[in-house]
């Protein structure tokens, strides 16, 4: 293996190449991982050398898993999510981008000031209900999930972030917290038909089944929180659900169905159908 920073990389992006869509990315990434250092780091010093063989080894190991199929986010066990440094790994779903628009809708309805109670389904690493709390340090914000080595990553995360306060619950959906009502519901639930042959195959082998998979049609999940998320909501109370880019029109029927009001689909910054919400007006 080379040992100037450049060759590294260009080596690195090699391997990439007919695996990921970046490989150069990649190869950065990993390999300033490797090093301890940043992507600007690299791009200041291109022509220094590596003459760190524990680094080199590193880097080897990394693009190795990387060559593979496995995601970044898991080699290097983190993964940003709203700013906050999440750990991730095989129990837990990547935090990703667009989940983001399910926090920004939240926070449009939180007010700073008021103490709401805050309810995530299938919270996985926390990443919704860790970015809430962080920006609605007044609020209560409570999280569930199936799931209890999901629930470990979660609160490791809350412990790392400072963010305590968050109230962690293992059950299905809203079992855990079956004699509470909130202010607020939200979740990124699974919301995969079983025969969508759109999942990227490193998702599909590599992040839980568990939490992508929701049924035949994909439906399954998001139906069961619009159905029991009445009887958990105050009157005015809003639900939050994320979901797969082309059942915006099935989740707004979902929501109708139940009684839910001002019900609105919100695109991401695709452009695609990803977040669909609605105030409960009470029984």
């Amino acid at each position: 293996m080379a040992t100037e920073i450049h060759a590294l990389i260009e080596e690195g992006a090699a391997r990439l190449a007919r695996v990921v869509d970046n490989p150069r990315l990649d190869a950065e990434i990993l390999l300033a991982a490797a090093l301890g250092q940043s992507r600007s780091y690299l791009a200041a010093y291109p022509g220094r050398q590596v003459l760190d063989c524990e680094a080199t080894d590193r880097y080897e190991a990394y693009l190795t898993r990387r060559a593979q199929g496995e995601p970044v986010a898991y080699i290097l066990g983190e993964k940003e999510f709203w700013s906050l440094p999440l750990l991730v790994g095989p129990a837990v779903l990547i935090p990703r981008p667009e989940t983001e628009l399910v926090v920004e809708r939240a926070l449009a309805h939180l007010r700073a000031d008021a103490e709401f109670q805050v309810l995530d389904l299938a919270t996985g690493s926390g990443a919704i209900a860790l970015a809430i709390a962080s920006e609605r340090p007044a609020c209560k914000v409570v999280a569930t999930d199936l799931s209890a080595d999901a629930l470990t990553v979660a609160i490791r995360n809350a412990t790392r972030l400072g963010l305590e306060r968050v109230e962690f619950h293992m059950g299905s959906w809203f079992e855990p917290v079956r004699n509470h009502v909130f202010d607020l519901i939200a979740s990124n639930p699974p919301y995969v038909a079983d025969g969508d042959t759109r999942l990227e195959p490193s998702v599909r082998r590599f992040e839980p089944r568990a939490a992508l998979f929701a049924g035949v049609t994909g439906l399954e999940a998001l139906g069961a929180i619009a159905t029991g998320a009445a009887r958990h909501l105050k009157p005015g109370g809003w639900l939050l659900l994320e979901h797969g880019d082309r059942q915006g029109d099935s989740v707004r029927g979902l929501l109708l169905a139940q009684g839910f009001e001002a019900v609105a689909t919100h695109r991401d910054l695709a452009g695609l159908d990803r977040c669909t919400e609605g105030r409960w007006p009470g029984p």
